[in-house]
């Protein structure tokens, strides 16, 4: 197959992509995407007609493109060297990929992203931060979301005490939407640079615009032929897959030929796959595209997570042997055509009956092209599934419960507290227990789950290598022994990524938080440019768990809590080797 292409094998499951793509090619899918009829979703055009500009996102930013260049060069001629980018989920999520695919070009701005609340995460960055050097990129949509306006606060607050109020506002650029509050603060505090996205962009569909884009041009890619790749898969999206995909021909379409590198073919197969009970869609990349995982499990995740029904992303896996896999799974293979171990990969798959997308690069700068291409994907995928891809209705339950939660820790000065169910040694654990021991516990939770179950595990610790390593190690070992799909997330991060399918799909998924002590804490400030404040990061943090906890309950997902008194590292992998029987 040569690059840029698409194959598709269906494995047993052909008769629900050949439906969906008769149903695509019947309903004119494409031709009404590229009108921007609502209808498409939903009878009304709420949340559907003001979220459709990413279309012609990569069209549109050309004309944005002088007035980015110009600021990265006048960061860069005012000698900073570093760039911390202060956002969460879609304004977060593009820039990351971007650093770790592409790294920094020389002469250019090394790019840090900080999408936590941990007070460890937060403190180890601001300890090595020369604040001379250093630019924020604070970024929000709304221009209110709490965790990236806490962090905001507490760096101007640093800055300030380091240079100055006059000169710490110069040391931060915004990125919003035309009349949002942090539009405002930029304005009163002097930022260097606010730019002003196109507000009909969702966040999760946001990497070609300013979102992505101006952190791209600061770390040094070449953002102009970024969009060009991007705009000419838009032209070969718009065109449609073309000829032979209607009634009774799609069926011969699916297997190992190429086929066009089209979104809308993509996105009506998954959708057709989920109805069918293949909702699990896990990932597998050629190595320099790791980190496009992450960003695709937000835009999937959180668009089709709602109404009962959802595709579940499983990024990050260790690859199991294909017999190993249950009947939930659809792969998705991204890379180079000379990957020797993702063909084989995909041959391994398709050879046990699972259903394998093939989708080869020519080379990283295709990243471009592989967003637009995604984001038609998961719109039809939208479509084929009858809900609407770009409203996140169940986002909002976990926010208000920590809400309340923060408004009782200002009253009474501590946060409710529960029982714990288990204490044992360093471990707490919290929930309906009927175990006697944590390792116990964590087997009948397990063993609980039902017919086309899944576990997440919800970390919400300090990011780290080793805990990554730890968090891996546990969920290979949940899904080789309960044969299981398996995720994983640091929260709050999540909670802007994935925790709308969690609380919207058909409620299979079991959820396993994870807590810890704090070594140390970090003090937000009340307001902008304000003293200390009463809330602590550690505080928002514990409200923020314990909030998407109560509203995991609340729609009827089953939940456990494993404290750690410390280092939660030793606890965790203590709980991995007891289900390899190894401990």
């Amino acid at each position: 197959m040569s690059a840029r292409n698409l194959a598709i094998q269906a494995g047993r499951d052909g008769a629900a992509i050949a439906a969906a793509w008769e149903a695509l090619d019947r309903e004119r899918v494409v031709a009404r995407l590229w009108r921007k009829d609502h209808t498409l979703w939903k009878p009304a055009p709420t949340e559907i007609a003001n979220r459709l500009g990413w279309l012609t996102s990569p069209r549109d930013m050309m004309a944005e493109l002088p007035e980015i260049h110009a600021c990265v060069n006048e960061i860069r001629t005012a000698g900073y060297t570093r760039a911390v980018l202060l956002g969460m989920g879609g304004s977060s999520l593009a820039p990351e990929v971007f650093r770790k695919t592409f790294g920094v070009r020389e002469g250019y701005l090394d790019l840090a992203v900080l999408d936590s609340t941990d007070p460890g995460a937060v403190l180890a960055l601001a300890e090595g931060l020369d604040p001379v050097q250093t630019l924020f990129i604070v970024a929000t949509k709304s221009g209110g979301t709490v965790e990236t306006f806490s962090l905001m606060k507490f760096f101007h607050r640093r800055l300030v005490d380091a240079l100055g109020p006059s000169e710490a506002g110069r040391h931060f650029i915004a990125i919003t939407d035309p009349g949002s509050a942090l539009a405002g603060i930029a304005a009163r505090f002097g930022f260097r640079r606010t730019f002003l996205n196109n507000p009909d962009i969702g966040g999760r569909y946001s990497a070609l615009s300013c979102f992505g884009l101006a952190p791209a041009a600061l770390i040094g890619v070449d953002v102009r032929r970024f969009l060009e790749r991007a705009a000419a898969q838009a032209d070969a999206e718009r065109e449609g897959p073309g000829e032979g995909f209607g009634a009774g021909t799609a069926a011969a379409r699916v297997g190992d030929a190429p086929l066009p590198l089209n979104g809308a073919l993509i996105g009506a197969a998954l959708g057709g796959l989920a109805a069918a009970g293949r909702d699990k869609l896990t990932f597998f990349f050629s190595p320099p595209l790791d980190a496009f995982g992450d960003w695709l499990e937000q835009l999937i995740a959180e668009s089709t997570g709602k109404e009962g029904k959802g595709i579940l992303p499983i990024v990050g896996e260790t690859p199991a042997d294909p017999a190993a896999y249950g009947t939930d799974r659809v792969f998705a293979l991204l890379g180079f055509p000379d990957d020797p171990v993702l063909r084989q990969q995909a041959a391994d798959l398709a050879a046990a009956g699972h259903p394998v997308i093939r989708v080869d690069m020519d080379e990283a700068d295709d990243l471009g092209a592989q967003c637009l291409l995604w984001e038609v994907a998961t719109a039809v995928a939208g479509w084929r599934l009858g809900i609407n891809p770009f409203d996140q209705p169940d986002v909002e339950s976990a926010k208000g419960l920590a809400r309340e939660r923060l408004a009782a820790f200002r009253e009474r000065g501590r946060l409710p507290e529960e029982a714990a169910g288990i204490e044992a040694g360093s471990v707490r654990v919290y929930g309906d227990l009927q175990a006697k021991t944590p390792g116990a516990a964590l087997a009948a939770f397990l063993d609980a789950a039902g017919p086309g179950g899944y576990v997440v595990l919800q970390a919400y610790v300090r990011p780290t290598p080793e805990m990554d390593r730890v968090l891996l190690a546990l969920r290979t070992a949940i899904r080789d022994r309960h044969r299981l799909a398996v995720a994983s997330g640091y929260g709050p991060r999540f909670l802007h990524s994935t925790g709308q399918l969690h609380k919207g799909d058909a409620g299979r998924g079991r959820f396993i938080q994870i807590t810890a002590d704090d070594p140390r804490d970090a003090v937000i400030p009340d307001e902008m440019g304000g003293p200390e404040g009463a809330v602590t990061f550690g505080t928002l943090k514990r409200a923020q768990a314990a909030g998407d906890g109560e509203a995991l309950r609340k729609a009827g997902r089953p939940v456990i809590r494993f404290h750690f008194i410390g280092d939660a590292t030793p606890g965790l992998a203590g709980l991995a080797a007891g289900l390899r029987g190894t401990a």
